[in-house]
């Protein structure tokens, strides 16, 4: 029997370009270049290792995001996926991690799955808690953060390291799991792969192909909001410490009081 593998990505601002909020105060997505979330990389990659050791395992990447959000979707077919779902909506404009879970769970449904796979956090909103309601919405137990997991026989295990232990877990499959940027690094597309990429099949939904009313998503009905946002200060110049013998004074006044004397 085929094992289903979702792996949940995300279309993010370029982090090496420079970043702003729209009028509305949500993340400006036209005024930057957008990828593939970086930290997605590695839920794919764990994805494409776990269908290499399957006997038969099918790989669907999934995002939900405007129409420039396909090209994750590409590079991650160009990884090696199987196939891809986008769910997109003029009405998701705004929409927070709730909505955005929700939105998830509904299409993972839609596709059907074993599997769900998703990174860390994403590196524009950065809450890290997705994995976590999306298994709470599915109903499915969860695995987060996880640095090392392998499936076999329909439980999943994995290890959580924390600071001062790791911890061994498992899980009956269906599940939800989160990889940490330690978990391995991530492939890149060979010329192959991003032409084979080309041809694989690309699914586009809107929320009524899933089932969701307007109501229940877009910044009107987000349950978290961004009421004011200023521009990052420009650099200024450093102060320079000649130091004769005297810097680490001069370094403790400046930890002291702020201010180099």
């Amino acid at each position: 029997m085929t094992m289903r593998i979702v792996v949940c990505v995300k279309y993010v601002p370029d982090a090496t370009g420079d970043r702003y909020f729209a009028d509305d105060l949500t993340t400006d997505r036209e005024a930057v270049d957008g990828l593939l979330s970086e930290l997605d990389e590695y839920a794919v990659e764990q994805a494409l290792q776990i269908a290499e050791a399957a006997d038969d395992a099918e790989i669907t990447v999934l995002t939900v995001g405007p129409e420039d959000a396909k090209d994750a979707l590409r590079k991650a077919l160009s990884m090696g996926a199987d196939k891809a779902l986008h769910v997109e909506d003029d009405a998701l404009h705004g929409t927070d991690v709730l909505g955005t879970s929700l939105v998830l769970a509904k299409a993972v449904e839609h596709t059907g799955y074993d599997l769900v796979l998703c990174g860390m956090a994403s590196t524009d909103g950065g809450m890290g808690v997705l994995p976590a309601i999306l298994a709470e919405r599915l109903g499915v137990p969860q695995m987060t953060l996880l640095s090392e997991l392998a499936v076999q026989d329909g439980v999943v295990t994995g290890r959580r390291d924390g600071d001062s232990a790791s911890e061994e877990l498992r899980a009956v499959l269906p599940a939800v799991v989160s990889v940490t940027d330690q978990s391995g690094e991530a492939r890149y597309p060979s010329f192959k792969g991003i032409m084979a990429a080309k041809k694989k099949p690309l699914e586009s939904l809107d929320l009524s192909d899933v089932g969701i009313e307007e109501d229940q998503v877009g910044l009107e009905n987000a349950w978290t909001t961004v009421l004011e946002a200023t521009k990052r200060p420009a650099r200024t110049a450093g102060t320079i410490v000649n130091d004769e013998g005297e810097g680490g004074k001069q370094l403790a006044a400046y930890l002291a009081d702020g201010r180099f004397v």
